[in-house]
């Protein structure tokens, strides 16, 4: 198999992995969102540290330096927010709602840029910005309210792809860094959840207990596998890949939870898929034409 086969089946599992998360997370029941949410990053950092000592990686901890842990440290709370905020949203029946937060993560992403960086966008870019603006308001109109659980999702995720860019710090050092940066609120609150006799892991069944300590290698593995995946294929086809994750997490909604999918929400998916696949289109076309010339 070719180095880019091998990091198209790493990105392909990457998002597969992350679009089935849905069916995971209601597993752990009757553990809450933020006891769920402490146990991912206890674990999640026992997984990494031994991966990484493992793989010889200290070392890389070593050379991050000051600015290196400041952009980690928010990363971490960017990442937690996110985190916290996807599973509860999975455990109260919004699993439509998060994919439309990934849907639109790239849109927000390229709005990020143009905000802190000072990038510009061509006329037809802003028309893919607008068409996912209208379908916000459609879907503000359908719920009788913003549809803040994927503005938070997306938000949270694209300022989090945003400092960890400016970091510039491999996968599994980042991840160990910023779950080591939660580790102790994240115990803490683990403890006294104990004391008060409120935990589920240890007293909701063995398969709760254990499935929650695997939230740290459901968490840390398809990162592993994105990161791969970056080292071998072009970001061009890694983000189309992208959108394998909302896709398995809408059918999730829809086909499995049996969420309600009124017209009026199908009209406001409908425009943000229309959003991207002119976005993803025109990026093609003026990257050809840009290699032509």
């Amino acid at each position: 198999m070719t180095e880019q086969r091998r990091g198209n089946v790493y990105g392909l599992a990457a998002y597969a992995m992350w679009g089935l998360f849905p069916l995971y997370w209601p597993l752990l029941r009757p553990a809450t969102a933020v006891e769920i949410l402490a146990h991912r990053i206890v674990w999640s950092l026992v997984f990494t540290a031994l991966l990484l000592s493992g793989l010889r990686g200290l070392a890389d901890l070593r050379r991050l330096g000051r600015r290196g842990l400041s952009l980690l440290a928010l990363a971490a709370v960017f990442v937690s927010v996110n985190w916290g905020i996807y599973i509860w949203a999975v455990n109260h029946g919004h699993v439509v709602e998060t994919s439309l937060g990934y849907f639109i993560n790239p849109l927000v992403s390229v709005m990020l840029g143009v905000v802190f960086l000072g990038e510009r966008l061509r006329w037809s870019q802003w028309i893919a910005v607008a068409i996912a603006a209208a379908a916000v308001v459609v879907l503000t109109v359908d719920h009788g309210r913003p549809p803040w659980i994927a503005l938070a999702l997306a938000a949270s995720f694209g300022l989090y792809g945003f400092v960890k860019k400016k970091a510039g710090v491999p996968a599994l050092p980042s991840l160990t860094v910023e779950t080591g940066i939660l580790f102790p609120p994240a115990l803490v609150y683990l403890v006294v959840l104990e004391a008060r006799g409120a935990a589920a892991f240890g007293h909701a069944g063995a398969t709760v207990s254990v499935l929650l300590a695997a939230g740290g290698v459901v968490t840390a593995v398809p990162l592993l596998c994105f990161a791969a995946a970056a080292n071998r294929i072009p970001l061009s086809r890694l983000g189309l890949l992208q959108y394998v994750a909302p896709v398995l997490q809408f059918l999730c909604g829809v086909l499995v939870f049996h969420e309600a999918m009124p017209a009026s929400r199908w009209l406001g998916f409908a425009l943000v898929w229309l959003g991207l696949g002119w976005f993803t289109v025109e990026s093609f076309m003026h990257a050809r034409g840009s290699r032509r010339s």
